[in-house]
């Protein structure tokens, strides 16, 4: 068993004096490419992190759910009342109450649990760690309960925890990741239609590996900008007539922008249109097993989001810039921005020296020195026994 897993054993024979009836965990994730492109109708490509979150469970009787979290220490439990009334259950339980509150608003007999959770899912990161408890809770849920949930539904119904429960207004991505990513594999996923494709990711056997770059710059959608940027671009869609940026294609781009009379919505418009080509580009690569060749197009993303989107930061850019002059392939800021995680495709052999160069210009700028993690595709959510 993992040590994430020892660790949640440990905490519910702490907190309910026995064993679990078992373990299930879900993973965080980085988005390979496609930032921004999820609430413009548009395709997105990311893949599931080692790192995971585990809910060792059992069930209980009545309608009462009682949580231990390893992060607070902290225990808290909640009945159907509290459940059934948004609002009533805060802080990080909202996320476990959210998922009882959606399985139970969907019809779902949901049984009474038993939780302790643990997790290797950093926060503020930008890696999901709230999708990540949400899906490991949920799988737990179906389990115990035998509940009819068929997989390709559960994402849907963990992102109306985080939206309706929570309060959050993520996508329908996160979920998507960590509940239904293969190993060794990314998630083509239409954010229009909710179609997947699992593609073949393989950076093993291409001697390649991923290096995620925390970059320690505080994870926030500043002053509002992350609702302006959505903003603009559902007012260019407007103006160009279509439903959503995701109609307009890269051969028609030069044509909307021209039609485009304010710079500021031009470039975000470009950021969206060139953004859904590469992450379309970067998956014909991977179908036809040219792993290495998808690094200019990471690479020309994060160009995309600095200067037409205009989301990134110094310790981002700083962080990029150094992994490309250490021989990295191809490096791009990963999520929402103005902070979070950036993703570098280097040699496997490589990957703690480009670390090392990115940790020394972090020291030249005085920034805090960044967190870094190699990693390899993972599966998603799973009962671990």
């Amino acid at each position: 068993m993992t040590d994430v897993a020892d660790r949640a054993t440990a905490g519910f024979r702490q907190e309910f004096g026995e064993p679990p009836a078992g373990h299930w965990a879900a993973p965080g994730r980085v988005n390979l490419i496609g930032e921004h492109t999820d609430y413009n109708d548009g395709f997105v490509l990311p893949f599931a992190l080692p790192l995971r979150t585990v809910a060792a469970a059992d069930r209980q009787e009545g309608a009462r759910w009682t949580v231990w979290s390893e992060l607070s220490g902290e225990t808290i439990s909640f009945g159907a009342d509290e459940v059934d009334e948004p609002g009533r259950v805060t802080g990080w339980g909202a996320y476990v109450a959210g998922v009882v509150w959606a399985l139970r608003d969907a019809g779902h007999d949901v049984p009474g649990a038993r939780f302790a959770i643990a997790s290797d899912v950093p926060l503020g990161a930008g890696l999901s760690s709230s999708a990540a408890l949400e899906a490991a809770v949920l799988t737990a849920l179906v389990d115990l309960g035998g509940l009819d949930l068929p997989a390709d539904r559960q994402p849907r119904l963990a992102q109306r925890a985080e939206n309706h429960y929570v309060g959050a207004p993520t996508g329908i991505m996160d979920q998507s990741a960590s509940i239904r990513c293969r190993d060794g594999h990314a998630l083509f996923l239409d954010c229009r239609t909710e179609g997947v494709e699992h593609i073949p990711f393989d950076l093993r056997a291409a001697g390649l590996a991923m290096l995620v770059i925390d970059s320690h710059a505080p994870h926030r959608h500043a002053d509002g900008e992350y609702a302006a940027r959505r903003k603009s671009c559902e007012a260019g869609a407007e103006l160009l007539g279509v439903p959503a940026l995701r109609d307009v294609t890269i051969d028609q781009l030069d044509a909307a922008l021209a039609r485009l009379d304010d710079p500021e919505t031009r470039r975000r418009v470009r950021h969206v249109v060139t953004e859904d080509q590469r992450v379309l580009d970067t998956v014909a690569l991977l179908r036809a097993g040219r792993v290495r060749e998808i690094g200019p197009l990471l690479t020309a993303s994060h160009v995309s989001m600095r200067d037409d989107f205009e989301i990134t930061v110094p310790e981002i850019d700083t962080a990029v810039e150094a992994a490309l002059a250490a021989g990295a392939l191809g490096a791009r800021m990963t999520g929402g921005g103005f902070g979070g995680c950036v993703l570098a495709l280097v040699e496997a052999a490589a990957a703690d020296s480009v670390a090392a160069a990115v940790t020394a210009a972090y020291a030249e700028r005085g920034f805090t020195a960044p967190g870094t993690v190699t990693v390899l595709p993972a599966p998603g959510a799973t009962r671990l026994d």
